[in-house]
């Protein structure tokens, strides 16, 4: 029943949206962009980013505390990285486009 309903939704889904077709996309697409572009949201984005990975750093620095002797050689490499502020994707978040 249940892999019946979701059937039904992802046609009824697909139907839908090829009847908005390209040009629906076009739109929404013109808008996101529009969005990501506006220099309020870009300051409040970086804020975030930025806050995000001090609290990364802080978290790493806690467990390296309470668990560093205890965790595996590779585990503590990956969030003694992060402690130090150098994350291995550290761009992973960022875009120019």
């Amino acid at each position: 029943m249940v892999r019946l309903t979701f059937i039904t939704g992802a046609l009824v889904g697909y139907v839908l949206g090829a009847r908005a077709g390209r040009e629906r996309y076009e739109q929404l697409l013109k808008g996101a962009q529009r969005i990501a572009q506006n220099p309020a949201v870009r300051n409040t984005a970086e804020s975030a980013m930025h806050q995000g990975r001090s609290a990364a750093a802080k978290a790493a620095d806690s467990v390296t505390a309470k668990f560093g002797d205890r965790m595996p050689d590779a585990l503590a490499g990956r969030v003694r990285a992060m402690g130090n502020g150098n994350a291995p994707d550290e761009n992973w978040g960022t875009s120019n486009t």
